[in-house]
């Protein structure tokens, strides 16, 4: 249920259970978590996360939610994999993001999405807690405030309102969402791994 392509540098990893919304399992979230440990390995210089279909993430596959994958610790393990990389990481939305899914695209360097994405964390109506590092990310992006609104006013956040926050950095049409996202990678495909790893590690 996870793609992966690859060439000259560049890693598209895809949630691929769109008949689901992308819902994701555990298996899933460790499949990412080996995904990213393998760009790393292969040293990669860029990685796309996007999504098949229209949505990129309802969050926890309900089934496994009930089984306590909401409160899991594979969420952190994965965000704090993607924070951690040494190259350019861009998750390229092409549907809507909610809950625990908010944590990987959080964790990217650079966020694109669709005009019809939207965006909720609805963790405070459901009863968990958000993953640890997630509200600290978000406030980073949009202000405390409106950390609050999306995780404790239940906010629903549309696409042009998300551009505006900076929760994401472009829109683009479904068609253009992924060459926009490989086009911001060019850069870094060009440079030096080691080029790559040092101007990220000098941006907080």
């Amino acid at each position: 249920m996870i793609q992966i392509d690859q060439s000259a540098g560049l890693w598209v990893v895809t949630l691929a259970r769109p008949d689901k919304a992308n819902s994701l399992t555990a298996a899933m979230l460790t499949d990412l978590s080996a995904a990213i440990d393998a760009a790393s390995a292969a040293s990669a210089h860029a990685l796309i996360l996007t999504g098949a279909g229209r949505v990129f993430s309802a969050g926890a596959d309900l089934d496994e939610a009930r089984a306590g994958l909401a409160t899991s610790p594979l969420w952190e393990e994965l965000s704090g994999r993607i924070a951690r990389t040494p190259f350019l990481t861009i998750a390229a939305l092409n549907g809507t993001l909610a809950g625990g899914a908010f944590g990987m695209a959080l964790a990217c360097d650079l966020r694109l999405c669709v005009p019809g994405a939207k965006f909720f964390y609805p963790v405070m109506k459901l009863g968990f807690l958000p993953q640890p590092s997630d509200p600290a990310r978000l406030a980073a992006l949009v202000g405390p405030a409106r950390a609050k609104m999306i995780l404790m006013g239940g906010a629903r956040i549309l696409a042009d309102e998300a551009l505006n926050w900076g929760l994401v950095d472009r829109i683009a049409e479904p068609d253009q969402l992924l060459p926009e996202a490989q086009a911001l990678c060019t850069d870094a495909l060009s440079a030096d791994n080691a080029h790559v790893a040092a101007i990220k590690r000098l941006v907080p």
